[in-house]
């Protein structure tokens, strides 16, 4: 074969071997659409269990409409990367629903019949450009009774709930009717007039996810009897519930109905009632309690005490000028300290409480108490009087004397109950439960509260909410267990792909107990000085008690030099704080940038020399 020819043939080849691979990407793209390799820790791109069981669970089939204006966001590349995510997610509910979801996606060019269709089911239409031209980005499903359910603008810092957000319009189309909750709360939830701001105040997020899900219907403290058709009470800060009223909770247990309780020693969240004078409102008692169920129950709660806890304190920042400190009242739980073998509690990641209470079983009870959320072990409680009137949160450091004992701070009560009305009779009255009971107790109701887990904002006029922590979660889990709906709780449960920095939290909380101790130190030391300088003035009988004697300079000469030592001491503190946490950060930048690629070179190294060494034994 000549040169001329094997170039040619050379050529050639390459030529094809070009069309094959184009032609691979392009048959690859089509037919493999959607198909991906999770080798994510959590799995955190394959759909959930509860996502696959509410989708086979559909009776009816339902239409989604994916409007996304891709023409609209050529300059707009992560918006159009979150786009695709978000339409392969729906591909792939999709093809695994059976043909029971239909897809259709939609980019709705301006002023078509489709951008009409995308503001009629109400989508969000938000504005590009200068010609007047909006961009959609939404999801709007229909099931076959005309139903509607809508997601109006897909959110990106909200990828972390999409599933679940998409999986919870599907259920609630897929629902007949909504299951049926009633709640009853002495506290403002919902949406309403706010005399301290002096305007219309939209409500807790909470309560907001509670009506998108629920058929909620508000019930009234004079209560004698609670509907048949209610399925859940949720109790909010039952304050001065009348016996009446408490009759008909323990009735409604006793039937079988499911109960969620938010008892609180202080409610932050309480507020003056219309016409109600402020000044005895703030004096007067903000503790929730129903002793006389829970002693049947077998539960003791003090209405009086609140948790500390120095492990899971928060930092708040009291002044603007002033470092951030920690708040033993104010606690985050995390993994550690919340139920990792119960649905409502397993792997939510952060749970934020304040001023909350605890729950104690009753010896002899005939209930069993599982805890979800429990304190650490570094954790103590004090009169509900000391975190009313605080002036400085770090006044609670001052006797604070761990305990070692984890306080439940909520819990799942399971097991037969008598009433807690024995003297009662008449027509329907029960004396106990014909089966175990389901109740779950929350010894905190500024968990709810937006306050301690919720950023809200507008966005284009949309309410737009980004949660910090799991609360939300965490109550919703609550309400779908005691319903009895588990799916949703399996998809809203995954893993965050947030990954904390727990060792340089550690890092930073020893540094602040040891920075905590040097202050101390130095205030025992000024009030001792202090105490004898007052002491040797006092011995002074003369006219001149202004004028420091040599016992007194020498004194406070060596105040101020201790002063001076101590102080040094407490920036030899930050210094090693800040050393320990950037050698850490090296570390870290060091086995992201370099440490793989070392790896893998190493690893391509050992398989030449191993090859080598196979080609000589082999006498090649």
């Amino acid at each position: 074969m000549s040169a001329f020819d094997r170039k040619t043939l050379t050529g050639s080849s390459l030529v094809l071997i070009a069309i094959l691979f184009v032609a691979a990407v392009v048959l690859g793209g089509t037919l493999l659409r959607g198909v991906r390799l999770d080798l994510t820790e959590n799995r955190l791109y394959t759909l959930s269990d509860g996502t696959r069981k509410v989708v086979a669970g559909l009776e009816e089939p339902i239409n989604l409409y994916f409007y996304f204006s891709d023409s609209m966001a050529q300059d707009a590349p992560q918006l159009r990367a979150y786009a695709n995510r978000v339409r392969e997610l729906l591909e792939e509910l999709a093809s695994v629903s059976r043909g029971k979801v239909a897809l259709q996606v939609i980019d709705p060019l301006p002023f078509s019949e489709d951008e009409d269709r995308a503001s009629g089911y109400g989508l969000q239409g938000v504005p590009v450009g200068s010609g007047g031209q909006n961009l959609y980005f939404g999801l709007a499903g229909v099931n076959s009774t005309d139903g509607v359910a809508l997601i109006p603008f897909f959110q990106q810092n909200k990828e972390a709930f999409l599933e679940y957000d998409v999986v919870k319009l599907i259920s609630s189309l897929g629902e007949a009717e909504r299951p049926v909750v009633g709640l009853l709360s002495t506290l403002e939830m919902g949406p309403g007039f706010d005399p301290s701001l002096g305007r219309v105040n939209e409500g807790w997020v909470l309560h907001g996810e509670l009506n998108g899900l629920f058929d909620v219907r508000k019930l009234d403290r004079s209560l004698t009897r609670i509907d048949d058709d209610i399925q859940l009470l949720m109790l909010v800060h039952p304050k001065d519930l009348g016996a009446d009223a408490l009759y008909a909770i323990d009735q409604f247990v006793l039937r079988g109905g499911r109960l969620l309780v938010l008892v609180d020693p202080h409610a932050e969240s309480e507020q003056p009632g219309q016409g109600e004078d402020p000044m005895a409102a703030a004096m007067g008692s903000k503790a929730s309690d129903l002793p006389q169920l829970f002693a049947a129950w077998g539960v003791d709660f003090d209405p009086g005490a609140v948790v500390l806890d120095a492990q899971g304190a928060l930092q708040i920042q009291t002044r603007a000028d002033a470092a951030p400190i920690r708040h033993l009242a104010i606690i985050g739980l995390d993994s550690a300290y919340l139920n990792q073998n119960d649905v409502i509690s397993a792997q939510l990641g952060s749970v934020n409480i304040s001023s909350a209470g605890h729950f104690m079983q009753r010896e002899g009870a005939s209930t069993q108490m599982e805890p979800l959320a429990q304190s650490s072990g570094n954790a103590a409680v004090v009169s509900a009087e000391r975190v009313r009137f605080l002036p400085d949160p770090e006044s609670l450091y001052a006797d604070f004397s761990p305990t070692g004992e984890r306080y439940v701070l909520a819990a799942r009560l399971t097991g037969p109950v008598k009433s807690a009305f024995p003297e009662r009779e008449g027509e329907g009255h029960l004396a106990a439960s014909a089966e175990d009971v389901n109740i779950v107790l929350v010894a905190d109701t500024d968990i709810a509260s937006d306050r301690l887990w919720v950023n809200v904002q507008s966005f284009f006029g949309q309410r737009v909410v980004n949660a910090f922590a799991g609360n939300g979660d965490f109550l919703i889990n609550a309400v779908d267990n005691l319903i009895g709906s588990s799916d949703l709780i399996a998809v809203r449960t995954r893993a965050s792909s947030q990954r904390p920095f727990t060792t340089v939290d550690a890092l930073r909380r020893a540094a602040d107990e040891r920075f905590r101790a040097k202050e101390q130190e130095l205030q025992a030391e000024l009030s001792e000085t202090e105490r004898k300088l007052a002491e040797l003035q006092s011995a002074r009988g003369d006219q001149n008690a202004l004028v420091l004697t040599p016992a007194q300079q020498a004194e406070l000469q060596r105040f101020q030099d201790q002063k001076l030592r101590i102080r040094k001491d407490l920036r030899q503190v930050r210094r090693q704080l800040d050393a320990d946490i950037q050698s850490l950060q090296g570390k870290l930048k060091f086995l992201n940038v370099a440490g793989i690629p070392i790896l893998i070179t190493l690893g391509a190294l050992g398989f030449g020399l191993w090859r080598l060494r196979r080609r000589k034994e082999n006498g090649q």
